[in-house]
């Protein structure tokens, strides 16, 4: 498994927008103004091969931490090695008490994921290892767009504490290769997190995403959502960002807001695409 190393560690480089192919819409930064943020946005229309970007440079060329989008690899990591099965094995609760109390009692690794539960997956980077955590990154190349990461003796907090980060460019080349099992991971372990990934599904459209929130080195909070949305068995993939320095501000609540708003903008969740 280890040789296709080589092959992946260029994976998110394959991906990154071009001049040819984007469109920059400012349009959007209304949104991001009404909810008092800046950040960026980026979605990629598969069909057309095209890109819909706010705030192009923060989007392709700034890195920030990945905060809890890294569930998305750090579950991937875990189905792969056999650390976890399946998206229904549980780690028991150390018992220790957290703000958030969806995360205070054993948990499977859907729940975890869908609550987002910081000491859940610590756990479980801890029970993959430093050396096999390390592997992946190399082998995916993730965080890799100025510089190598290097998991020193911080194994369960590294996409936390702003030892790794990633542009929201990469974020994009990663959940759009997830869609497609395009991922150097078992199809199976893909289909598990596309799974845990799914958070609205009706009639008009089905919308996956993970979000995320952390802290930056100069005390802004960070928020991410990076998915996509099916309409009429299409998808289109997305990122959002959002950075602010107001402490009081709901950052969930947030960036929620600004994606269902962008999502209209565009004509999504009516069935129309």
């Amino acid at each position: 498994m280890f040789r296709y190393s080589a092959l992946y560690v260029i994976f998110f480089f394959v991906f990154s927008c071009s001049p040819n192919n984007v469109k920059k819409d400012n349009s959007l930064k209304r949104y991001f103004d009404q909810e008092r943020v800046n950040g960026c946005f980026g979605m990629f229309d598969n069909g057309q091969g095209e890109f819909n970007i706010y705030n192009l440079e923060r989007f392709r060329d700034s890195t920030y931490l990945p905060a809890s989008t890294f569930k998305i690899v750090n579950s991937l990591i875990g189905i792969q090695t056999g650390r976890m099965n399946d998206e229904n094995d549980t780690i028991r609760w150390d018992g220790m008490e957290s703000s958030n109390a969806n995360c205070n009692h054993d948990l499977s690794m859907k729940e975890a994921f869908k609550y987002s539960c910081v000491p859940w997956f610590r756990e479980l980077a801890r029970r993959i290892g430093r050396d096999t955590m390390q592997h992946w990154l190399d082998t995916l190349g993730y965080g890799r767009r100025y510089d190598a990461p290097v998991i020193k003796n911080n194994l369960d907090t590294f996409w936390l504490d702003n030892t790794v980060k990633v542009t929201a460019d990469e974020q994009l080349g990663l959940v759009k290769k997830l869609y497609f099992d395009q991922l150097p991971f078992q199809n199976r372990a893909q289909r598990v997190v596309k799974t845990m990934m799914l958070r609205e599904n009706n009639s008009n459209y089905k919308l996956s995403y993970k979000e995320g929130w952390g802290k930056m080195e100069n005390g802004n909070s960070l928020g991410w959502m990076v998915g996509w949305i099916e309409e009429n068995i299409h998808p289109y993939f997305f990122v959002l960002q959002i950075e602010s320095a107001d402490r009081n501000l709901d950052i969930p609540s947030a960036r929620m807001q600004i994606l269902k708003n962008i999502l209209t903008h565009y004509g999504f969740m009516e069935g129309k695409k």
